[in-house]
């Protein structure tokens, strides 16, 4: 068994050598904007990714030490994010099964037409089949008239495929890693809002460097209905816990903040020696149909 250590000093979503190969590295510059000065001013993170080698193949770790902000924004420790991360041969490739497979399972499969024996009337024959001059026609539900049926139209349909657990997580866990460079970690606030007010939320995120109209995603382990209330009338700002995350807000968003208890529960559930907890499974599987639902309700 082998391991080698290589320090990273530039991940993110585009720019991450985790997606991107070396023959398109050229256009990386074009693929990501440049981060507002405020945030990379007081968020330095440091990154050391691990490969690790061995009979059943090749595994690989990246741990990030990221700064704790508090509530009035200055910086009050540091934490370590040790993330599983799939190697950088097939991150790419696992990452896109993991969205293809949320994105195909969150579709309702509703879609239904009738063809010409379902749709109602029809039944009598317009006009003799001879003698008028006119071409023949035996309904008037033919597909050829307004009103007639669909032909090869959409039916009901299951559009849901299957994934392995250990291999969605792994998609999840490498597209957090490769946002680490775009992450903050902040102290517990759920009980600092008396009340709910959106005035005070924005400066909230002011402090700790963010930009309202850039999109973030919160990760909180509990979420007060204060903060809820605060936050929803943000359009850019995706308020999730640990039964609503998934991976397509995760690459979705251009800023990552986690709460310390957040950071926690990555680590326990996505971390390098993450233990496989069956309640845990249910948990995130509840999660996963709650989140699919409340799509599918809002179409």
């Amino acid at each position: 068994m082998s391991a080698s250590t290589t320090p990273y000093s530039t991940l993110s979503f585009f720019s991450s050598s985790v997606f991107l190969s070396s023959s398109s590295s050229s256009h990386q510059n074009h693929r990501q904007p440049p981060p507002s000065k405020l945030f990379l001013k007081t968020h330095k993170p440091q990154f050391s990714l691990t490969t690790t080698t061995t009979k059943a193949g090749i595994r690989s770790e990246l741990a990030a030490t990221l700064p704790i902000f508090s509530f009035e924004g200055t910086q009050v420790g540091s934490t370590t994010l040790n993330l599983k991360s799939a190697p950088l041969d097939t991150a790419r490739s696992v990452v896109h099964r993991g969205l293809t497979t949320d994105l195909r399972n969150r579709r309702r499969g509703t879609a239904s037409t009738l063809t010409r024996s379902e749709v109602r009337g029809g039944g009598i024959k317009p006009y003799p089949q001879k003698k008028t001059g006119r071409a023949r026609r035996g309904s008037q539900r033919t597909p050829l008239r307004p009103g007639g049926g669909v032909v090869f139209g959409p039916k009901p349909k299951d559009w849901s495929v299957k994934i392995n657990k250990k291999e969605k997580r792994l998609a999840i866990s490498t597209a957090i890693s490769s946002a680490l460079e775009n992450t903050i970690v902040v102290e517990d606030f759920e009980e600092k809002f008396e009340k709910p007010k959106t005035k005070e939320f924005i400066a909230l995120l002011r402090r700790w460097g963010l930009d309202p109209k850039e999109k973030s995603l919160f990760l909180m382990t509990e979420v007060s209905d204060n903060v809820i209330l605060s936050s929803r009338n943000i359009g850019t700002l995706k308020m999730l816990t640990p039964r609503t995350l998934n991976l397509f807000d995760i690459l979705d968003s251009e800023k990552l903040v986690f709460t310390k208890t957040a950071v926690e529960f990555l680590n326990e559930r996505y971390g390098f020696d993450s233990i496989e907890e069956e309640d845990g499974d249910e948990a995130e599987e509840e999660g996963e149909e709650e989140l699919e639902g409340e799509e599918k309700a809002d179409d």
